[in-house]
């Protein structure tokens, strides 16, 4: 007897199954015939989803993204939190090391997947700036940065964090540590903050180290 499935529960389950394909031989090593076999379904089935296993990773990335980017709104969102505190927290929610984000950044990071990285890194900075840049706003209401660009000095540090302090930058441990003290000291330059108040909220969180 045929099983049918709702179609949100059926795209899913096709999602699920080319995630742990996509993991396990990588987007180019993985087939849309991997994809039927692991799932059960006709190709019919699958191309009334997704057109092209190139759409079923873009619908994969959203999938991650929905999911970070919820963690950095629930952190912004709470106003009794500092915002210099919140700001930091919020970059935290991304890392590699919360909310799942272990799993899919190792997935990305395989050379096999260099295109999946590429395009989570672009939404990364377009759905995370927005969220820094609405915090920034708050500190400069309460005096603690001044700068005319609240988004734009975001969007560079977004841009920067997500291409050096990634994990795909093949960076030592040393190499990451040396930059972060010259990367908070710009960021603070670039938002008009008081000299070290960055930093001193950094080391709260273990000596600033990580990748944000």
């Amino acid at each position: 007897m045929r099983i049918v499935k709702k179609p949100e529960e059926r795209r899913d389950e096709i999602l699920d199954a080319a995630d742990a394909l996509f993991g396990q031989k990588g987007f180019d090593g993985t087939s849309t015939n991997d994809i039927l076999e692991k799932v059960g379904i006709a190709r019919g089935t699958l191309y009334h989803h997704f057109k092209s296993k190139e759409d079923i990773m873009d619908a994969l990335i959203e999938r991650y993204n929905t999911r970070l980017m919820r963690a950095a709104q629930e952190v912004a969102a709470d106003r009794s939190i500092p915002v210099v505190e919140r700001i930091i927290r919020a970059v935290a929610a991304m890392n590699v090391s919360g909310g799942g984000g272990e799993e899919i950044m190792e997935h990305i990071h395989k050379p096999q997947n260099a295109l999946m990285h590429q395009k989570i890194q672009k939404v990364i900075v377009s759905g995370l700036t927005p969220i820094l840049a609405d915090m920034i706003r708050e500190g400069i209401d309460e005096g603690l940065f001044n700068t005319p660009f609240p988004y734009e000095c975001m969007e560079m540090v977004v841009v920067y964090a997500n291409t050096i302090f990634d994990d795909g930058a093949r960076l030592t441990e040393e190499e990451v540590a040396a930059r972060i003290p010259a990367f908070i000291h710009n960021i603070e330059r670039l938002l008009g903050a008081e000299a070290g108040s960055l930093l001193s909220v950094m080391q709260m969180f273990g000596g600033g180290g990580g990748h944000e």
